[in-house]
């Protein structure tokens, strides 16, 4: 008679066991940021990451992130910025049971903070990291950083790139523009430059054709002699009845003077032309 009830039992234990509901995991908490001690002597400290969670790893004040790398790049995320900081974000991408890995923080002084990242969102106590002060306590991190930064950031050298090639570009596109403005400039006056001579000067005939002196005008700026000499004269200037030197160009019989000359005089010896500019009505 026992056989039956014993058969009943399992049944009714067997059947409750179905009706029971899961036990659902515990919720994945994060914990109060906390301060984590880095020693070159001393195993890498161990920092709880949990799924799809971020942890932020603040370097110590003065420091800066020169670069990062990891064992595990498929199953992690490391996320320094745009901008060189002290700050790193790390994140896992898969559980628990793939998902263990170490991480290298080399600042800017060139100190190295290696960590263990762990998942834990399996784990019985599910709290994960969501802030890490990280500092260093051996005295050779601890010099380095009181010394000059040896590393430029990787992010300060982009930004230093983009800003640099920005500059080429402009610098580039302003030559570009300025010489398409000079192009212009020089066209039109070029297209211009035969309505802006003046052929206004007065002159003795014969002494000019005994000294070589053929035409003398003007554009408005400059003085143009020209002629066929045998000895090239020297120009002057004539102010108040007085004559003065002036710089002047000379090249196949031309004289290029760098104003605009209302009276002067060509000159070679005794030999002398005077020209006199007339004003246009």
């Amino acid at each position: 008679m026992q056989r039956p009830l014993i058969l009943t039992t399992c049944v009714l234990a067997t059947i409750g066991a179905w009706g029971q509901t899961p036990t659902p995991p515990p919720a994945v908490q994060p914990k109060a940021p906390r301060t984590v001690e880095v020693n070159h002597a001393s195993a890498a400290p161990i920092i709880r990451t949990s799924l799809n969670q971020s942890t932020l790893l603040e370097l110590p004040p003065g420091e800066k992130v020169a670069t990062v790398f990891g064992g595990n790049t498929d199953d992690w995320i490391f996320n320094a910025g745009h901008v060189a900081s002290r700050f790193i974000s790390v994140k896992p991408k898969a559980a628990a049971a793939k998902s263990s890995t170490n991480v290298h923080i080399i600042s800017d002084h060139g100190n190295d903070y290696t960590l263990e990242l762990k998942e834990v969102s399996g784990d019985p106590d599910a709290s994960f990291d969501s802030t890490v002060f990280l500092t260093a306590t051996d005295p050779e991190a601890q010099k380095k950083q009181a010394e000059a930064p040896v590393f430029v950031p990787a992010a300060e050298v982009k930004e230093k790139e983009e800003i640099l090639e920005k500059e080429a570009a402009d610098a580039h596109a302003a030559a570009e523009a300025e010489k398409a403005s000079a192009q212009r400039a020089k066209e039109q006056y070029e297209s211009t430059y035969p309505s802006n001579l003046h052929f206004d000067y007065s002159w003795d005939e014969k002494k000019a054709k005994a000294l070589g002196v053929r035409q003398i005008w003007d554009d408005g700026k400059f003085t143009y002699i020209q002629g066929k000499f045998e000895e090239p004269p020297v120009v002057y200037e004539l102010k108040d009845k007085k004559g003065s030197l002036i710089n002047f160009d000379f090249a196949n019989g031309l004289y290029t003077v760098p104003k605009l000359l209302q009276n002067g005089y060509v000159a070679i010896g005794k030999a002398r032309v005077d020209f006199h500019r007339e004003e246009a009505n």
